[in-house]
């Protein structure tokens, strides 16, 4: 198995993703295998940090205390460039379509993923 590559889980400003040497499929939660044909090892990259807005939503309840300081928030769902799908927050104002760029802002004591709309 291959050294794993340090991304915002881990207090990096980065976003990391992996892809299939066998199939080429793409995946953004580490696996030690491919989801979609179980090769072992799949490789991991660093994305782009550039994106599409799929889905928004809205927070306005505090799941957990160390949260309710950042009430109201945007989650999005983002459709990354190199071919992902992942949850991040967002800038309050996006919309479904909308071209964003991610930037690492801290959040309940993490440093999260945080997208903009692309100037």
């Amino acid at each position: 198995m291959s050294e794993r590559l340090a991304d915002w889980t881990k207090g990096e400003q980065a976003i990391t993703y992996q892809t299939c040497g066998a199939c080429g499929h793409v995946q953004y939660f580490h696996r030690a295998f491919c989801a979609a044909c179980g090769a072992s090892d799949p490789r991991e990259h660093r994305a782009s940090g550039e994106g599409r807005v799929y889905a928004t939503s809205l927070v306005c309840r505090a799941a957990t205390p160390e949260t309710r300081a950042h009430v109201p928030y945007n989650i999005l769902l983002v459709d990354c460039a190199e071919g992902f799908r992942m949850m991040a927050h967002g800038e309050p104002n996006l919309a479904i379509g909308d071209e964003v760029d991610a930037k690492f802002v801290p959040f309940a004591g993490k440093i999260v993923p945080f997208f903009m709309r692309r100037k």
